[in-house]
Order: C-alpha cells, then structure tokens, then sequence
C-alpha cells in the first residue's frame, strides 16, 4: 500500500476565506479550485479542506446537519467533484474534515432523538438525567465556556454538549452510531478523498457512569474549561476501538490516511498523540496543540518531537505551526523576532525540517500576520462571548490576500465576511510573486529543497546537547546526514563546527574556519557527519 503521506507536506484551507467566485463574500469551492494553481505552485502534497458539509454554520461548519451533502455557501456535489479532480490533475491529495464526536442540534438525527426517551435514535445522543435538585448530572465544563449539559424539557434530561449548545455530543457507545458514521466516511472515500482530517478525536467518548472531574491546580488562565482535568469527559480507553473500526475502513481503500486532532496540552497531548498511531491498526497520524503554542524555546520543541518517538517507535507524527484556531506563528512569536519576515522563513525552515508529516496553514508562505480586529466585527461565538479576554479565533481566519490593487485584496468582489485590512493585504501574493526574497519565494525555496533531500523526508532524528537558543538535531538516512541548525532569538548566535561540511540549500547562516555565525532568526543545514559546541 501506497504511503505518500508519510512525507507529505499538507496545505489547510479554510473555504469560508480562500477564494470567493459568485461574489456573496463568503469563499466556496470552485474559488479554491481557481486558485489550485498556486497552491501546486509551492510544491505541497496535498489540500485540507475545513468542514464544507451542511451546516447552520453556528461554529462555521463545525456543527453538521449533514454528513453527505455540501453546504450551499460552498456549492454543490458537482463543485466538489470537480475540486477533488482538478487537484488530482496537479497532483494533489485532498483531506476532508471529519466532525463526528458532535453534530448539529439541527441534524435530523437529533431532533427525533430529543423527542422523546424510546424513539428510534433515542440513545444516539449522551441522555442524563438531572441531579435530585434538577442541577446538570456532573461538574462537566464545555470548552466555550459554562456546564457541558443543557436541558431538553420534552425528555426531562440533559444532553452533553462539549463545545456549543448547538454542538450536541454523538454517543459513540452506541454501535448503530458507529456504523452510520463510518458509513458516511465511507460516501466521501467512495467520492475520490484521498483522506480524513478528524477533528477532536480524542471527544469520541465519554465515561459512561459520568463521574465528576478533578480540579487541575495549575491552571491560571481566563477561561474556565481548564479549571479541570478532564479525564472522564475524553481520553478514554475505549476510544482505541473505534479508532481500529476507522482504520479498518481505510484499509480497504489503496492510499487513503486519517490525521487526527488531538485536543489536549502539555504532556497528556504528546502521551495521546503515541497511543492513537502505535502500531498500524489505528490512526496513521495526530497532531496537537502543543506545537500551536506560545511558546518558542528548543527544549519545547525538542520535548515534543522525543515525546512521540519514544512513546510510539512505530507511530508517525503530524507537525503544524499555525492553523484555524490559534493565532498565526509569526504574531505569537513575534517578540522571539529580528522581524517577521525573518521569522517567517525561519519557521518555514524549522518546521518543514521536523520529521514527520507536515501541514501548513494558509497565508502561512506570506508570512501572514494575526489580523487585529474590534468587536463589531467578530463572528467567533468564545469571543464574542468573553471579549476582550478571549479574543477568538477570527483574526487567524480572515481571507486570503490574492492581489494587492484589488478589492479586499482579489478575495471577493463583496464585503467580505471578515475584513481585509491593510497590514494584511500588504503581503498579497502579486507583490511577493516577482520578489525573489520574499516569504513566498523562500517557502517555494524550502519546499523544493526538503523533496530534495531524503533525509528530511525519511531520516532518523537525534538531538546533540546545546544551550538555549539554538535548536539543533540531525536527520539521517541510508547512511547520509543533514544537520539543521535554528537560532531561536533576535540575536546573533555563533557555534563550533568541527568535521568536513558545507552550508545546504537556502541556508540562511555563514560558515568559515569552523565557526558557524547564524543571525537573528538565522538557520542552517549542513550535510555529512558533524559535531557542534557552542
């Protein structure tokens, strides 16, 4: 069986924000498959696209009412067919979100399901009954803020909902569920996807006697869902099991992979991460949050990168710096930075070094900053409920920035549903294309240098022992070695060199006499056997 994912470098786009083609201001599908060309351009593998099913787009599409249609924002059946074949033609895989720990309150499924406790899909949701009292059955958080249980008066019980209210949770002990779910997965995989992006896949279950949570102590940040270690709430064991029914259906299709998210921090994310892709009958990768951080140190990275190679020797990780729900990388890191330029082709270097499967988030090869926005203009539900403390998830996701003379810098012809404000639009792609410095050119430049060298797609990775800033490991394959260097401050770092080695690729480093000089944000890749000393 083909596994292409392996090594491959995969592009998220978010529909809502990439190209708009009938001129309502909203992105669909045939603008991504317009703009397709550009993304074949930067050499990538394959295409991610977030949720396009139908939706009452309360969490923009993460609230589905169906699992087999597209939403009517986006198009139509024959929209998406003629996506998938045309990023086909270019060579490009195309992932799909997968949103099935939770549907809408609108999917026909759950409204015969709150009708009564005996219909027929009565138990395909989780039903509690209330405390004596009428209080929710457990102390359960949603992650947007407040308990994860509301009350339906027509069942005197409560549903759990972790996200949104109108995000009620599937009950995955049920198998009938089980299997209608994976047989929409299976509609998808009949349509041509050549994989699955599964969102929140550590939600899948719940503990099914509904024991409280314990309190976390060290939790010290605004929101309220991390007051608590949620350890019966998700992370269960027996989610294992449906992660093999899932791999057992992929399995039957030739080239086909599922990526999974896990939804946790810290060290619990790492340890998730190793369970769910140990072996070969579970999923073929995960990513966390954990890399999607504020934090900018080589230890951290570091830990993160041993963290699964030792947890799951045969497991396979998926690394990202910036995506859909977290600041972009060059704003959250922008005090580790001589400029954002700087930082941006260092992160390009960085991350597309890291062994592993690798996924970049649109607007990522601009150099694409956090659009900085007021309240008015928020359509993210945690924002516009804590503002200004939780400032959401809508300055990541404003649209993509095409051309620099045109409207909302050629995204659409409309209002766009988020603005395209000037920082951002500063950076489009017709003022990069013809400038062989910018960002853009240096993604191209290190996209095409990683396919180039077989260690970066395939190598081992090990870890020399250097101080802080200086990230450093090398990557080894069928004998032949790279060695990738990364000053993680604004600063100019110097090390020793000591072995026969000459600077690789787009190096952005000097090296003489031994002495390897690496500027603010500085990289380097040097090939043969190698040792530095700070």
């Amino acid at each position: 069986m083909v596994e292409w994912w392996r090594d491959a470098v995969i592009y998220q786009i978010y529909p809502r924000s990439f190209q708009d083609s009938d001129g309502d201001g909203i992105g669909d599908l045939k603008g991504i498959t317009q703009r397709l060309d550009h993304v074949a351009g930067l050499g990538v593998d394959a295409i991610w696209l977030s949720p396009i099913f139908t939706s009452p787009m309360k969490d923009m599409g993460y609230d589905v009412s169906d699992y087999t249609d597209i939403d009517p924002l986006f198009g139509t059946l024959a929209d998406f067919d003629a996506l998938v074949a045309r990023a086909h033609e270019l060579g490009l895989k195309v992932i799909i979100d997968q949103v099935i720990s939770h549907s809408s309150d609108k999917h026909p499924w759950f409204a015969e399901s709150r009708q009564s406790r005996d219909n027929p899909r009565a138990d395909w949701y989780v039903w509690a009954d209330p405390n004596p009292d009428g209080t929710p059955p457990n102390n359960w958080p949603s992650v947007f803020g407040g308990p994860a249980w509301e009350w339906e008066p027509r069942r005197r019980q409560y549903y759990l909902h972790n996200f949104l209210i109108e995000q009620p949770d599937l009950n995955m002990h049920n198998p009938a569920v089980q299997d209608t779910l994976l047989e929409t997965m299976r509609f998808w995989l009949e349509r041509g996807v050549d994989g699955f992006r599964l969102d929140t896949v550590n939600y899948y279950f719940h503990d099914a006697q509904l024991r409280d949570n314990p309190p976390n102590p060290d939790h010290t940040g605004p929101e309220t869902y991390g007051f608590q270690r949620h350890v019966h709430s998700k992370n269960r064991p027996e989610n294992i099991g449906f992660l093999k029914r899932m791999r057992a259906l992929t399995d039957e299709y030739d080239a086909r992979m599922m990526v999974g998210e896990v939804g946790d921090g810290g060290q619990t994310a790492i340890d998730i991460m190793a369970e769910y892709t140990a072996g070969n009958d579970r999923l073929h990768m995960c990513y966390s949050f954990e890399m999607l951080s504020p934090e900018f140190t080589a230890a951290h990275f570091r830990r993160c990168i041993e963290g699964v190679q030792k947890g799951a020797p045969d497991g396979h990780s998926c690394w990202s710096f910036s995506n859909h729900d977290v600041i972009r990388h060059v704003t959250r890191w922008q005090d580790h930075a001589g400029n954002p330029d700087a930082l941006a082709r260092q992160a390009a270097a960085m991350l597309l070094s890291f062994p592993g499967t690798i996924c970049l988030y649109q607007g990522e090869e601009l150099g694409q900053t956090e659009t900085e926005l007021v309240y008015e203009e928020l359509t993210d539900p945690p924002a516009l409920r804590f503002w200004p403390e939780v400032r959401g998830r809508d300055g990541c996701r404003t649209p993509m920035v095409w051309d620099a003379d045109a409207p909302n810098a050629g995204f659409t012809t409309a209002d766009p549903w988020l603005p395209v404000k000037a920082p951002q639009a500063s950076r489009a792609v017709t003022i990069q294309q013809a400038d062989n410095d910018s960002v853009l050119a240096a993604y191209r430049a290190i996209l095409s240098f990683r396919k180039s060298q077989p260690a970066l797609r395939w190598g081992q990775t090990e870890f020399p022992d250097l101080p802080e800033p200086v990230l450093a490991f090398r990557r080894t394959h069928e004998g032949t070695s790279l060695t990738c260097v990364f000053n993680l401050s604004a600063s100019p770092e110097q090390l020793t060199v000591t072995g026969d080695t000459v600077l690789s690729g787009p190096s952005h480093a000097s090296l003489s006499a031994g002495r390897l000089v690496l500027p603010a944000n500085g990289f380097a890749w040097l090939s043969g056997n190698i040792d530095l000393q700070a």
